[in-house]
């Protein structure tokens, strides 16, 4: 029979019935990305080692051994995260021909429970953009219309899934770079409180904000690989304490929420007004079925953004120093005078534009005569937004926010100002400034015809009431939304 999958609980029941196999599910996802090339998703492919995975799997099974929690599961994982022996380049040049010397944290725990890795997705360099357009490696196509941007930085990634070439990815948020692009794509995508994934491996953008997150199709998809790849490790110290949670059923049933919005946020010029919309009726319709949503103040909206691009433009810089073409990845061969001209040379030439435009605005706002006029000023509005959620969840569940301004964009969209595609991620960085775990849930259509959700945010600690709100929303709120022609078929 043809393969199909509908959701991880779904593809191990069929092979408990003998009705495919991992190979036969690895066969086909290696046919959807040979198809499907043009999109540009994937940076490399592995397609001989994951099909080796898939038969020993099948053995494995046949040979009357349970099935792990992701047992023959199909992950894709953004190029920003360690595979021993495997490239990572973060699609940069400066990491061209660079292999990985061990595993990630996450990527380990997803091959403890017998998941099969398909390949590097592609992202915008060193996952700093909002549109997949920075990438060393050209840029990825959005699946239900190839003239619009996927979203970024993690596009590959939410591609992947959308347009059927694995059954669920990775992807990094520093600022959005996992909700944005599931909800350019019409997917979901989880990312989890900050600590709750061991960063250990992912290549820092900025320290104190990087997330793993999830792709994927179903509440319960984006749960299980949460559930898998969380809790503490020694390698990072910035975990969580807490041991691995179980997330179980996330459908829960009468449960009435608290839920707080933002009008400063529903009333922003820069906001789409059918997005708009489209979030008050969903409000209305929420109050209706006896949930308590009600509007909060809130004054620092338009602090985020700049906030946010002091801190990690000054933590790229710091973290980016090592790329210096003398210990590993690229080096410039041209000719140089001195140590300074080498590094200089080899650094104009390994980054692109974007990143070299970052790591310059960090180490401006870390100078001596600006750390205290823009560092510090950026740490305390961050401590004071920090003060405002942790208020907030005194008397809500959840927060709702749109999660971007407009739907995808076109590729000729106009982005001479990098300013004005900063200011996009207004709705986004917020989790990330306060560390808490947020989802992007795929519940309308546009009449452009793109699909654009809705952004749940819940307290630091407590994913499983953002995957059971999720979850809610998606089944009793959600519209038609445009199918793929991948889907379609």
């Amino acid at each position: 029979m043809m393969f199909s999958f509908n959701s991880i609980q779904a593809y191990h029941q069929g092979l408990l019935l003998n009705d495919y196999t991992c190979t036969d599910a690895v066969k086909h996802y290696l046919q959807k990305i040979e198809e499907e090339k043009v999109l540009n998703a994937f940076t490399s492919v592995y397609g001989a080692e994951a099909l080796q995975k898939a038969v020993e799997l099948d053995e494995k099974r046949n040979s009357g051994q349970p099935l792990k929690k992701l047992h023959g599961v199909v992950i894709a994982i953004k190029d920003v995260l360690c595979y021993r022996d495997h490239p990572v380049t973060a699609a940069s040049r400066i990491l061209q021909g660079f292999t990985s010397l061990y595993n990630a944290t996450a990527i380990q725990r997803l091959l403890d429970e017998d998941a099969i890795l398909i390949g590097h997705c592609n992202c915008d360099e060193f996952a700093m953009g909002s549109t997949n357009e920075n990438s060393y490696y050209g840029k990825v196509l959005n699946a239900l219309d190839h003239n619009r941007v996927p979203g970024g930085s993690s596009g590959g990634s939410a591609v992947a899934v959308q347009a059927g070439l694995c059954m669920a990815s990775l992807g990094s948020d520093t600022g959005g770079s996992v909700r944005q692009p599931a909800d350019f794509c019409g997917i979901i995508g989880l990312k989890p409180a900050y600590g709750r994934i061991s960063r250990y491996g992912l290549l820092a953008y900025a320290s104190s904000f990087d997330s793993i997150g999830v792709f994927s199709n179903t509440v319960e998809d984006a749960a299980a690989l949460l559930e898998v790849m969380s809790g503490p490790d020694d390698y990072d110290s910035t975990c969580l304490s807490e041991k691995p949670l179980s997330y179980g059923p996330v459908r829960q049933t009468g449960k009435k929420y608290r839920i707080a919005y933002f009008s400063a946020a529903l009333d922003h010029p820069s906001l789409d007004g059918e997005i708009r919309d489209s979030i008050l009726n969903l409000i209305d319709r929420l109050k209706q079925d006896g949930h308590t949503v009600s509007e909060t103040p809130f004054h620092l909206l338009d602090h985020v953004v700049p906030a946010y691009y002091v801190l990690t433009t000054a933590e790229a810089s710091s973290n980016l120093s090592r790329y210096d073409g003398i210990r590993f990845g690229y080096r410039s061969e041209a000719p140089v005078t001195d140590l300074t001209d080498f590094y200089k040379q080899t650094r104009s030439e390994g980054f692109g534009k974007e990143v070299q435009r970052r790591i310059m605005l960090g180490t401006f706002v870390l100078s001596a005569g600006y750390y205290d006029a823009y560092f510090s000023k950026a740490q305390q509005v961050r401590r004071m937004l920090v003060d405002q959620v942790n208020l907030i969840f005194s008397e809500f569940d959840a927060i709702l926010l749109p999660v971007s301004p407009t739907t995808a964009l076109p590729f000729d969209h106009d982005d001479a100002d990098p300013t004005s595609m900063y200011l996009a991620d207004i709705y986004t960085v917020f989790a990330n400034l306060t560390g808490l775990p947020g989802l992007s849930a795929p519940l309308f259509k546009h009449s452009n015809g793109m699909p654009f959700g809705v952004q749940i945010m819940t307290a630091k600690t407590d994913e499983l009431t953002l995957l059971q709100l999720s979850g809610l929303l998606i089944d009793q709120y959600r519209t038609s939304r445009p199918k793929t022609e991948y889907e379609a078929n």
